[in-house]
């Protein structure tokens, strides 16, 4: 359904493939006839760079298209339906080697109204119980502006999170105490694991968020900071619905969408990336 949608979509906004480039003997041939100049390089930079909007407009209208599309496909879940996936990609999470072996970790805290899959569980196992208990360092996004900015702080319980604006349940900015919580990207230990939302994803890692880009800056700065660092790249991992997992080539991709290493769905766990086959 989401698919014959989406091509309906693409259709009526004119996202058709450019045309096919005549071939060089053709144009070489009429530019002898017609004693054409070569054209310099400064006079198709106009062109070079409209043809490149051109092309980031259309990815992003087929992307607003198939948000459109998940959207309408999750409020037709049922909340029992909702309920029951949630738990069975939690209990699959938790009961995983890779989740068991992490030591830190970065990860969402779902909204119920947004339509993301449940991650209390998940958060609450990660968080101790008491001081003695031993437990996940765990580092949960905070939105600090309308330009892409996001941190990932640190927290030892739910009670260090606050409502934004938007009703939605983000760290405060510093603890009970008075002192900053730590930033993840100054932190002195690498994290294992991401476990990320989204609008869709398919089985070849793409993943397509809601537009905001705030997820795709953030693990772009999280990689070189890794890399810089020397330290292992940590496992990307979303979390999906069924009706969220698209056929291969459905989602629209720019070079500033990051793949995922893996997915999770109600059915099990999907290995992507060579780092997800050899640790999970």
């Amino acid at each position: 359904m989401i698919k014959n949608a989406v091509a309906s979509l693409m259709v009526r906004l004119h996202l058709l493939p450019p045309p096919r480039a005549a071939p060089a003997s053709t144009y070489h041939h009429h530019q002898r006839a017609l004693r054409l100049p070569r054209p310099s390089s400064a006079s198709l930079r106009p062109a070079a760079a409209s043809m490149s909007t051109t092309a980031e407009q259309a990815v992003a209208d087929q992307k607003r298209a198939l948000r459109t599309e998940v959207r309408r496909a999750l409020k037709a879940l049922s909340p029992d339906q909702r309920a029951s996936e949630d738990l069975a990609i939690q209990t699959t999470i938790l009961n995983s080697s890779w989740f068991k072996a992490s030591k830190r970790l970065c990860a969402y805290i779902s909204c119920y109204q947004l339509r993301e899959v449940d991650t209390s569980k998940i958060l609450a196992e990660c968080l101790p119980s008491s001081p003695e208990e031993l437990a996940k360092d765990l580092y949960v996004p905070r939105v600090e502006d309308k330009n892409r900015n996001m941190r990932m702080l640190k927290i030892t319980t739910m009670d260090d999170l606050v409502k934004n604006s938007m009703n939605i349940l983000e760290p405060s900015p510093v603890d009970a105490s008075g002192n900053d919580r730590e930033d993840v990207l100054s932190a002195s230990s690498p994290v294992d694991l991401f476990l990320l939302p989204g609008q869709a994803f398919d089985r070849t890692g793409r993943r397509l968020g809601r537009g905001g880009g705030y997820y795709d800056t953030f693990l772009l700065k999280y990689q070189e900071l890794a890399k810089e660092k020397g330290w292992n790249q940590p496992l990307l991992v979303a979390l999906s619905y069924s009706v969220q997992i698209m056929e291969e080539g459905l989602i629209p991709v720019n070079s500033t969408d990051i793949p995922i290493d893996a997915l999770v769905s109600a059915s099990g766990i999907i290995p992507i990336s060579p780092a997800a086959l050899e640790r999970m």
